[in-house]
């Protein structure tokens, strides 16, 4: 007997560049997102992440390279791979005069998703944003506007979770619920590609994780597998403080300089 075919990954990036005129900024970068895997995308300020993820969503044209969602290539077909995503960015872009309860009823219609009042309730009740139903956007806090815009990007249950720097700037109870959020998308068979400037992060909740610097990547694994091929690393031993950490080995393939 054939052995089974293994499974198209639910993101595919292939030699993907990414160029503003003469700079490029994303530079042959390739990588799988396997099904039901929590994926980080690490790299410093300026490395290429915001791009790759664009280019992902389909935002801007690659210079070259290829992008499938669930199959489906971007660049051909861009509403059915959007469909398959779901997004969180840094900061979110609603109407901020809009109420929570209209904004999630206007995204639940535009993904044709048939959401009635006490559903509507309890998935704002499993953020902690039952309390909020009638307010406008634009007076929730930055956490309230982080949880609500992580509720609106699961809303139609696509396959595909994209977070970018998705826990920035929220107290330890936040981002503890966004990580249970995140790992619950992954126990229902979704997938998540996650950007990230916390090492703990990365390490608690990746499967696997890439890391890029300056549009290239450097390096790809498992937290874990990274950390046991680098640690006696001589640029790893040059930064480390005791035992070798995910952080360590970023600083060591990435550089210390602070980037803007």
């Amino acid at each position: 007997m054939a052995e089974p075919l293994p499974p198209t990954p639910i993101l595919a990036v292939r030699n993907l560049v990414v160029a503003y005129g003469r700079k490029t900024a994303v530079d042959g970068v390739s990588f799988q997102v396997h099904r039901g895997e929590i994926f980080g995308l690490l790299g410093p300020n300026g490395a290429g992440k915001t791009s790759t993820l664009s280019a992902i969503e389909g935002l801007l044209k690659p210079a070259g390279g290829e992008v499938s969602v669930d199959g489906i290539d971007v660049g051909h077909d861009p509403l059915a791979a959007r469909a398959r995503m779901g997004v969180l960015l840094q900061e979110a872009s609603f109407q901020p005069q809009l109420t929570i309860k209209q904004l999630a009823r206007l995204y639940a219609g535009l993904y044709g998703v048939a959401l009635g009042d006490a559903e509507l309730v309890e998935r704002l009740r499993s953020f902690g944003l039952e309390g909020e139903l009638g307010k406008p956007f634009k007076s929730l806090s930055g956490g309230q506007q982080q949880r609500f815009s992580m509720l609106i990007a699961l809303i139609h249950a696509a396959p595909l979770l994209l977070l970018d720097e998705p826990t920035a700037g929220l107290d330890p109870q936040s981002r503890r619920n966004l990580w249970d959020r995140i790992q619950e998308q992954q126990g229902s068979g979704g997938s998540v590609l996650l950007t990230t400037h916390s090492m703990e992060e990365a390490q608690a909740v990746c499967a696997r994780l890439a890391i890029i610097d300056h549009g290239k990547l450097v390096a790809l694994g498992a937290p874990s597998d990274l950390i046991a091929k680098y640690r006696e690393d001589p640029r790893v031993l040059r930064v480390a403080h005791g035992a070798a950490t995910l952080e360590d080995v970023f600083i060591a393939l990435t550089g210390s300089e602070i980037r803007d």
